[in-house]
């Protein structure tokens, strides 16, 4: 009898499948769209359309939640009526427009609810597909979020220097422009990368499909209290691209030997961290791993948001002081914002993957994004105290807020190990 050979494994890119570095670039595009404009938001509205902090304030927190509130419609409609593929490249579409429309002035307004609507279609259906590039038991799909999360930052990263350079030297809506660009590549990506993809992202949803699975109740309930301590956590984490960028047109020495350094670029400085963190942090994460000892999510979550605390209470201290602070005071800030980021926000986004029902895959996500969603609103709202409490109280006010979230997720990870251990065997 012939000796039966082993399936050869599946082709790979960077060890991971190749698919992955598809939904890496793809998302790394949309980012870029996303972070160019951000990047230009508040000094847009501030600067070229006269608004007042507090008004500009709430405009960004209302978009930005508005941002992450779409999605929760998206992920049911990705799930049930179109599938992740056709999610995405309608929802792509419509946000490239909505990029195009903010290089004019008179369709400010419209284009923010356009890009948010387009968002609320893509945003969802993109990670949602990074589980199933996996056999289930594949140790590789633990850090394969991480590896997602730096696409996010490698567009973050280019971001401001392209979008907001071009913005701040030749005229806002140049950069608008750009990240409409941004947004057309990552669509282009999108649709070349398909044959890496799984057959399902592929496929509308069967108009009779099978029963979908459920939530149990202990893997809902955790969900939603992860959710709820985010949110707080995101209302001192998004003043990045609001006051602190404030603070850092007014409040920083931006001056580099005889250069200026631009506002907007510091807002390149988190993910240039990411990037240069995620390698040497996966890497002591999988050897606490192999050695028996893997730190668990929601105690990561909780280690994460202490960190953050500690990053606005040096910024408290700076502004304290009183008067301009060295840029590499703000750089410094970034670093530990950074550190801590990337112990909460992609440990977060899988553990909501990992515990998606069968068939709720874009819409679990979407949950995820409704914690960013209620975050980033509750951030406009406590912005707008930026100029009432003074710059030093605001920040120590950002520093409670997220040693509150650390305390919240402490007290709710002894109960989170059984569930996620379920979640995990499914």
């Amino acid at each position: 009898m012939g000796r039966v050979s082993a399936a050869p494994p599946a082709p790979t890119w960077f060890g991971q499948p190749r698919g992955l570095t598809v939904l890496f670039l793809t998302n790394m595009w949309e980012q870029f769209s996303y972070y160019g404009m951000r990047a230009l938001l508040v000094y847009y509205m501030t600067k070229q359309l006269m608004m007042g902090q507090a008004q500009a304030s709430l405009i960004y927190g209302a978009y930005t939640a508005c941002a992450y509130f779409t999605p929760i419609l998206g992920g049911v409609i990705a799930d049930r009526l179109l599938g992740k593929r056709r999610a995405i490249v309608l929802g792509g579409s419509i946000m490239a427009l909505g990029h195009f429309m903010m290089a004019f002035e008179p369709l400010f307004y419209v284009a923010l609810v356009t890009i948010a609507l387009g968002n609320g279609l893509f945003l969802p259906s993109l990670p949602s597909q990074i589980d199933d590039l996996y056999t289930p038991g594949d140790p590789r799909v633990g850090w394969a979020y991480n590896v997602y999360y730096v696409g996010v930052n490698i567009g973050g990263f280019l971001a401001p220097l392209l979008c907001g350079t071009l913005g701040e030297l030749y005229g806002w809506h140049y950069g608008f422009g750009a990240a409409g660009v941004g947004m057309v590549a990552g669509l282009g990506i999108y649709l070349w990368g398909q044959r890496y993809l799984p057959a399902s992202a592929r496929a509308a949803p069967a108009r009779h499909a099978a029963p979908r699975g459920r939530f149990t109740r202990e893997a809902a309930l955790l969900l939603v209290a992860v959710a709820l301590c985010v949110t707080v956590f995101r209302a001192a984490y998004e003043q990045v691209g609001n006051t602190v960028a404030l603070w850092a047109d007014s409040g920083v020495d931006r001056r580099a030997g005889d250069a200026i350094v631009p506002m907007t670029w510091f807002q390149s400085l988190n993910p240039l961290f990411v990037m240069a963190m995620t390698p040497p942090l996966l890497a002591r994460w999988r050897r606490r791993a192999e050695r028996g000892g893997a730190e668990r999510p929601v105690r990561r979550m909780a280690v994460g948001a202490l960190i953050v605390a500690g990053a606005y209470l040096l910024l408290a201290a700076l502004a304290a002081r009183g008067g301009a602070s060295h840029w590499l005071w703000l750089a410094l800030f970034f670093a530990l914002l950074t550190v801590g980021e990337l112990h909460i926000l992609p440990t977060g986004l899988g553990l909501f993957a990992r515990l998606a029902p069968a068939g709720m895959g874009a819409t679990t996500v979407a949950a995820w994004y409704l914690a960013t969603f209620a975050g980033s609103l509750a951030a406009g709202l406590v912005g707008t105290a930026w100029t009432a409490l003074g710059h030093g109280a605001f920040f120590l006010l950002l520093a409670g807020l997220a040693a509150l979230a650390a305390a919240l997720l402490a007290a709710i990870d002894p109960a989170s190990i059984a569930v996620i251990r379920v979640g995990e065997r499914r």
